[in-house]
């Protein structure tokens, strides 16, 4: 009976497994800050993501710690990829560059809530630090001088046609403040007169942060 009782006493409250669990979280929590809030969020500018992937890193994390403890085999951690991998929101799908980050979020929790004992604190430690450096060299080095791309809803459709390219180019140049090199012409909606651009530039230098415009209802 008194055995039984210690042991209720251990499932309310086990020292050793909580700071565990808050040591673990809290330097999961500061990797996935950094992945999307310095090095993602430096770059795009868009804070909804940022806040969908803080939660779902910490409920990916806390999902796979918990559960983990009942000694789920490892299908169970890489069902969580096949199951996030394929989110699509309702009104648009998400991007690639966002869907990577996705990927290394949902990733990044996995390893630091599953590593146990086999795996030692080099390692781990190594795993994180790989993962970000990596992430920063193709941010802030090698893709520096490249093209991005932004999807943006044009109201101003008299300016897509082919002869009045480079009014179009001159304009988005202007109102986005960096310098458009060129422009794929999406969906037309001549009934609302807006224009679905695909617009390629050059991020050489930081600029403001236009807001990314999308229907919330969707077009036919």
């Amino acid at each position: 009976m008194q055995d039984k009782i210690f042991l209720e006493m251990d499932n309310l409250w086990n020292s050793a497994d909580l700071l565990v669990l808050i040591t673990k979280f809290i330097a999961n929590l500061l990797v996935v800050l950094i992945l999307v809030r310095v090095l993602y969020y430096g770059r795009s500018r868009q804070m909804d993501y940022v806040f969908s992937y803080v939660l779902i890193s910490i409920v990916v994390f806390l999902l796979c710690f918990m559960l983990g403890n009942v000694k789920l085999q490892l299908g169970f951690a890489l069902g969580l990829f096949a199951i996030f991998g394929i989110i699509r929101f309702r009104t648009t799908t998400i991007p690639v560059r966002e869907m990577t980050y996705l990927f290394l979020v949902i990733g990044i929790s996995v390893i630091n809530s599953l590593a146990g004992n086999s795996v030692s604190l080099a390692e781990l430690v190594f795993s994180n630090l790989a993962i970000i450096l990596t992430t920063a060299v193709f941010e802030r080095l090698w893709l520096t001088k490249g093209l991005s791309s932004k999807t943006i809803l044009y109201e101003n459709i008299e300016l897509i046609k082919a002869s009045r390219q480079q009014e179009l180019i001159s304009d988005l140049s202007e109102r986005m403040e960096v310098p458009v090199t060129r422009v794929e012409i999406g969906q037309i909606n001549y009934l609302r007169d807006t224009a679905r651009l695909k617009v390629y530039f050059r991020e050489n230098e930081r600029f403001p942060a236009f807001k990314d415009q999308r229907d919330t209802t969707d077009e036919d």
